[in-house]
């Protein structure tokens, strides 16, 4: 709604005086002025908007009576769309005490908070101070000032040619001569007052703490008692109090939250910041998601690339494969071409004897780029991807967690045991974190699978193909975000884990600044912790950051001995931690960050997801309680090929899954969370989060 509010005394003229520059179409009384050209560019500078409804505020007396029954009736005749609404005080006609005129202010007053609260943020509120006394038009500045205007208007005027002007003049055009006489201006504007919202005993300032009447167009209003506490005593003592009020805000706000939010959002106003506190995140906040800078802790380099992404890396790939070499793969894999559904045993197709081999490799290669160049779009989707309505709980499935990986079985190690591929598929990673606004992001795979004869010499090529493709190279380099990389060993293949390490570790000595740590994953039951724990004792010498899969719809025992036993700093998922309430306590304690991935964890372990509706019979999704505990959270993709979600939209999911959502407030910390718990040194985590932290607040101001 839009609100013209203005004083009144007994002359009514000056309310059309001042809708003829607001409301040129409702009423043209300028369309002759001298400056009229002036004054449309004024308009427009200041976008005004004419009002809705126009609110007086008056006093009792004959005089201002007859200016209201004249106005009423210029109203209907000139303006029949614009409502009006009129506030006496009664028992005031002169303003010739002070008693009098602090009981008009206390009305002005309470109009105006009635009024900036009707047109909240969408709406205009515009306040005329040519009215009435000067006192009148001073507090009404003052209402202004304290609790906001989109525009206050004056008008200036020659006092002796206005005596000219009668009545009927303003029922039309004024002539130009007349109409020269008046000049309408826009004095200032006034900003919500950062006292109003303060509430240092929870009791903000609205117009249902001080209220006015309402029930009809013309309203009585009776002055306070002298010792009634009105509102503009309750705007001077949050005055006199303003620093201890605002101290007394941020301490509450810090004891009411577990993790610190981004500091310079603790200088917003406190309307913001409640504001992003009762806001809860929607699909109408995905393109700001887009554009927030964030941090991906979690995302697997063989389930990174999308489907279209992978079939660029498979161009790349088949221009190095020779015509024998294209030749013997299609006499691999050439009949699936013809088909569209391929059964589930389709990836043997890709194999030859002695798979750790170059030539088994780049034959896997060719088979995996002829499938992604050739195979219609329909095949590869129902091959790879399935039915997305049952991808739900996929480790209850026939095909259990490989039910899960299936989407990667022509990407991953497939097409990166080719070096051919690495250049183009570094691209595309680099290319996808700048699309999905990601300032930071460590990727995590397993060199040992891609070129076994050579795990550190893959490590060094990527590291260059990412930074060839634009990735940064230290924290806060300007468009381009840090990539880092996580060393995966699998538990699956206990065998491999001491000399895959071995080979990791030589990497780091010369790649400290791109390989930041070290990852356990495959499945939780074939090998248990304590068993592994000497392998990784180099890692402990050294000090170096181990992140472990565990609680990925297993036990919290998983957790536990991944916490105790392997030293973990961060865990991969912990789905079930909140089983094990001391071991959670030890998690807030040590300050240990959960990888959550809510569309992963919902296809894997399955949790309930209003979009899903076959998820109805599955247990809410554990992030409420993690945070309602101060846990420390990040929020990752996973595998964002293999979902087709972007991290942004990983937010959304997290938010829908939960039941009462995630507020802006919360997302923002936990994005935070995300570069807080990055595998840097703290003087480089400091670096990104101050390189990011001035964007966050210009998003967060927009909101």
């Amino acid at each position: 709604m839009n609100l013209l509010l203005c004083s009144l005394g007994a002359s009514w003229q000056v309310v059309p005086e001042v809708l003829g520059l607001v409301a040129p179409d409702a009423v043209d009384l300028f369309r002759n002025h001298p400056q009229a050209a002036a004054l449309a560019v004024l308009r427009d500078q200041h976008r005004l908007q004419p009002p809705d409804e126009l609110w007086t505020v008056t006093t009792d007396s004959p005089g201002t009576a007859r200016a209201i029954a004249a106005l009423r009736n210029w109203l209907q005749r000139c303006a029949p769309s614009i409502g009006l609404r009129v506030w006496r005080a009664v028992g005031i006609a002169d303003l010739t005490s002070s008693t009098d005129v602090a009981a008009l202010r206390e009305l002005i007053l309470r109009v105006a908070l009635l009024a900036s609260e009707r047109c909240g943020e969408s709406g205009q509120l515009l306040l005329s101070l040519a009215g009435g006394r000067k006192t009148m038009s001073a507090d009404l500045q003052r209402a202004g000032q304290l609790l906001g205007a989109h525009a206050m208007l004056h008008v200036v005027a020659d006092d002796a040619r206005l005596r000219d002007l009668k009545d009927e003049d303003f029922y039309q055009p004024l002539t130009a001569g007349l109409s020269g006489v008046i000049t309408p201006l826009v004095v200032g504007q006034g900003a919500r007052s950062d006292l109003l919202d303060l509430r240092p005993d929870e009791s903000p300032v609205t117009s249902a703490a001080f209220p006015v009447p309402l029930a009809a167009p013309e309203c009585d209003w009776r002055p306070l008692a002298i010792d009634a506490h009105g509102l503009h005593e309750e705007l001077l003592g949050r005055e006199r109090e303003s620093a201890q009020l605002l101290g007394n805000f941020v301490q509450r706000l810090n004891k009411a939250e577990h993790h610190e939010n981004w500091r310079t959002l603790y200088r917003l106003p406190p309307r913001h910041i409640r504001k992003l506190r009762e806001t809860r995140l929607s699909p109408a906040h995905a393109g700001w998601l887009t554009r927030l800078p964030k941090a991906d802790l979690h995302r697997h380099l063989g389930g990174c690339l999308s489907l279209p992404a992978q079939q660029v890396v498979a161009a790349a790939v088949w221009q190095t494969i020779t015509p024998a070499e294209r030749e013997a793969a299609r006499c691999s894999v050439g009949a699936l071409l013809s088909r569209r559904d391929w059964g589930w045993t389709w990836p043997e197709l890709l194999k030859t004897p002695g798979s750790t081999n170059r030539a088994a490799r780049r034959h896997r290669a060719a088979c995996a780029a002829l499938l992604l160049r050739e195979a219609s779009p329909d095949a590869l989707r129902t091959n790879l991807l399935g039915d997305p309505a049952n991808r739900l709980a996929l480790r209850e499935s026939t095909h259990g967690f490989a039910a899960y990986e299936r989407p990667g079985e022509l990407a991953g190690s497939a097409l990166l045991g080719e070096a051919s591929a690495v250049g183009c598929y570094a691209a595309q990673a680099v290319a996808a974190a700048c699309e999905e606004g990601l300032a930071y992001v460590e990727l995590r795979g397993s060199p040992q699978k891609y070129c076994p004869e050579n795990p550190a010499g893959f490590l060094f090529a990527f590291r260059a193909a990412l930074r060839a493709a634009g990735a940064a190279t230290a924290p806060g380099e300007a468009g381009n975000p840090r990539i880092s990389f996580i060393w995966i060993l699998d538990r699956r293949d206990p065998a491999s884990i001491r000399p895959s390490l071995q080979a990791g570790l030589e990497a780091y000595a010369e790649a400290a600044d791109f390989l930041v740590g070290f990852d356990l994953a495959g499945a939780e039951g074939t090998a248990a912790p304590h068993a592994l724990a000497p392998h990784f004792l180099p890692v402990f010498e050294r000090c170096l950051s181990l992140t472990i899969h565990a609680g990925e719809g297993e036990p919290a025992d998983n957790i536990w001995a991944a916490t105790y036993h392997l030293h973990a700093d961060r865990i991969g998922h912990g789905l079930t931690l909140a089983h094990h309430p001391a071991l959670l306590a030890r998690f807030r304690n040590r300050g240990i960050c959960l990888e959550l991935c809510p569309t992963s964890n919902r296809e894997v372990v399955g949790f309930r997801d209003p979009a899903v509706a076959a998820s109805a019979r599955y247990p809410d999704y554990p992030l409420r309680t993690f945070l309602d505990e101060g846990l420390a959270v990040a929020i990752c993709t996973d595998n964002p090929g293999f979902t087709n979600i972007p991290l942004s939209e990983e937010f959304l999911t997290a938010a829908r899954m939960l039941p009462d959502g995630l507020s802006l407030w919360e997302t923002l910390m936990i994005v935070k969370q995300g570069f807080r718990h990055a595998f840097l040194g703290a003087r480089e985590r400091e670096q990104l989060l101050k390189s990011v932290e001035s964007h966050v607040y210009e998003l967060a101001v927009a909101l």
